[in-house]
């Protein structure tokens, strides 16, 4: 069993920044995908940015301004969040899967941006 705690929302302003963290209680060295969803109201959950094995793939609507990456011997998975606009207001949940059977989830950290 895997716990996965995220931290870092919070409000911004249209154009700034913030920096997501996800802390797994347990190792995520071997897990096979690692990353970040959202869900904003009313709409379907969405991938953010997540790692495949050693690859980043992100969603069209935030690549060249978001960027994920991860620390394996801290077990904590990033994302920093820049040029933000109304449309990233979400709530940020952080994945872990290792194969088809595991698959665990944090409980979100609210991201609000404002115009």
């Amino acid at each position: 069993q895997v716990h996965l705690v995220e931290s870092g929302g919070g409000l911004v302003q249209a154009g700034g920044s913030l920096r997501l963290s996800c802390a797994a209680s347990g190792s995520i060295f071997s897990a096979d995908v690692m990353g970040w969803y959202r869900q904003a109201p009313g709409k379907e959950r969405e991938m953010v940015a997540v790692f495949i094995g050693g690859t980043t793939n992100y969603a069209d609507s935030v690549k060249g301004r978001f960027t994920v990456s991860r620390d394996i011997a801290k077990n904590t998975v990033y994302l920093e969040m820049n040029s933000l606009i109304p449309e990233d207001t979400a709530v940020y949940v952080c994945n872990v899967k290792f194969g088809v059977r595991r698959s665990y989830w944090g409980q979100g950290t609210q991201v609000t941006v404002s115009s």
